[in-house]
């Protein structure tokens, strides 16, 4: 009964995979604000050159 208590006492676990999934959702964030700015880079550069071409 006291290895059953003591499990439920670790938390070491738990912090890790909180601490996972905060990198997770961060790492999910940042993919995503990278693609919305590839975007606006890529109709930025297409703007530029076809009024340098025209």
């Amino acid at each position: 009964m006291k290895i059953f208590r003591k499990m439920l006492k670790n938390e070491k676990g738990a912090t890790a995979i909180e601490y996972g999934l905060i990198a997770a959702l961060i790492a999910v964030a940042a993919v995503s604000a990278m693609g919305a700015l590839g975007n606006t880079l890529s109709t930025t550069f297409n703007n530029v050159s076809t009024k340098m071409n025209g």
